[in-house]
């Protein structure tokens, strides 16, 4: 138990240390939310508490693109209207939400889950790849956008999929350079994404 945890009660000093843990959550964060759910009432930390194990259970992985779905096809590749001629690769579902948010790109997705990384161990196999390229054997492809994030593990999982993707004849483009290096595609705003998309430039 973290110092700060260990000068309070048993439970909020584990409800802190778990709170903690989640992505942009610091230690003052977690403690001002440990406190805030301690004065809540207990229908609002039930409903929470529910949401959360709903989350985990009701959800899964698109049969098609990987997202994030509570049906066996998710509500994008599922959609008619979709132009099926191109597919956005991203790292992670939210990054699917960004994009969305822009109004810009009106094709379907592939989430890999991640991104390339020999020094954290992870390697092509380890991410949903080979799901993609099997993608391209059953679907009549024109464009391949690589929506990957602009920092190194991003650059090096582009460029895998690119030597990948290349071979088999279909244009890839990469976003346009409007996203600084080192950004993740979920924080940049609506305008710089939108620029991104509609300046994306053939690999």
């Amino acid at each position: 138990m973290s110092l700060e945890a260990s000068k309070t009660t048993e439970s909020v000093g584990k409800l802190i240390e778990q709170l903690n843990k989640l992505p942009g959550i610091g230690p003052k964060s977690a403690q001002r939310i440990a406190y805030y759910l301690l004065r809540a009432d207990e229908m609002q930390n039930q409903a929470l508490a529910e949401a959360v194990i709903q989350v985990k259970q009701k959800n899964k992985m698109c049969s098609i693109c990987s997202n994030i779905s509570e049906t066996e096809i998710c509500s994008i590749c599922a959609s008619e209207p979709r132009d099926r001629t191109k597919i956005c690769i991203v790292e992670q579902p939210q990054d699917i939400l960004a994009l969305e948010h822009t109004h810009k790109y009106n094709g379907l997705y592939h989430v890999l889950h991640g991104a390339l990384s020999p020094g954290d161990g992870i390697r092509p196999d380890d991410l949903r790849i080979n799901e993609f390229l099997d993608r391209l054997k059953n679907e009549t492809i024109t464009e391949i956008i690589l929506a990957t994030n602009t920092n190194l593990e991003g650059e090096q999982t582009a460029l895998y999929l690119h030597h990948v993707i290349s071979p088999l004849g279909i244009k890839v483009t990469r976003l346009a350079r409007g996203l600084p290096f080192g950004s993740e595609l979920e924080y940049a705003d609506d305008v710089t994404l939108s620029r991104a998309l509609e300046g994306r430039q053939e690999f």
